[in-house]
């Protein structure tokens, strides 16, 4: 069991990507989360639906940069991706598309309902 929710998030990412989302997607992120011990950095290999992770720092497509308490934020749903970057909250270097793509890696808001399910509109 791992009990670092950073760590936990990005085995999830491994063991169960959304494929659907990412069936046509390739490249590499790099995250960079500053904390008080220093710079945590992991390593994402998208390729047409599968992550890899590893915690080496080398080239990536794009790279992120944000604190580690800001990105905890981000794992457990409490804040978005594109409205972090907006705030400068995360930083990006690299390819956009990434930053986009975000939002559909990290979870939903905490109690979130999708649209439909306030219309009764099938799913």
């Amino acid at each position: 069991m791992v009990s670092d929710p950073i760590e936990a998030f990005f085995a999830q990412l491994a063991r169960q990507a959304p494929g659907r989302l990412l069936r046509r997607t390739a490249g590499t992120i790099r995250f960079e989360l500053e904390g008080t011990d220093g710079l945590d950095v992991w390593h994402l290999t998208i390729d047409n639906g599968r992550i890899g992770v590893d915690r080496r720092a080398r080239q990536a497509d794009t790279v992120i940069r944000t604190r580690r308490d800001f990105f905890l934020r981000m794992c457990r749903g409490e804040a978005k991706p594109l409205t972090a970057w907006l705030r400068n909250d995360i930083t990006a270097e690299g390819h956009f598309r990434f930053v986009v793509l975000l939002e559909r890696l990290f979870p939903a808001p905490p109690a979130a309902r999708h649209p439909r399910a306030l219309t009764g509109e099938p799913g």
